[in-house]
């Protein structure tokens, strides 16, 4: 892959990244304990005044929040994954085969780990 295409696909991912962190600061922020992780959050609640039907809310907002950032967060770390085979010199290698991963799974998925003919990549465990 030529740097030209490699700047494109980092262009992409910096977008894309940066599209994720926004999605994410609206249902969750910066774990404490872990700053490479996000935990999910809600709008704020008097908890005191509140009656049992607005805790019950809060603690569906909670739920819905927590599975909509677990699928966030993991995108961020796929394209925080890419970006760091850029920076290696790895990028666009099937991680199955090592052969190039072709220019239109890239172009559709930034991202990707393993080639179309390699199937889906959650079927298949990282190196």
């Amino acid at each position: 892959m030529n740097t030209r295409d490699l700047e494109n696909f980092r262009t992409k991912l910096l977008a894309e990244k940066a599209s994720l962190e926004r999605e994410l600061s609206g249902v969750a922020e910066k774990n404490p304990d872990n700053p490479s992780g996000w935990q999910a959050t809600t709008t704020d609640i008097e908890v005191d005044a509140a009656d049992e039907n607005e805790l019950a809310d809060k603690l569906e907002e909670l739920e819905d929040n927590s599975g909509i950032a677990s699928q966030l967060d993991s995108q961020l770390k796929e394209v925080t994954a890419a970006l760091e085979r850029i920076d290696k010199g790895t990028y666009g290698a099937c991680e199955i085969c090592g052969k190039p991963i072709e220019r239109e799974r890239l172009e559709a998925n930034p991202s990707a780990r393993i080639s179309i003919k390699h199937g889906h990549p959650q079927t298949v465990s990282p190196k």
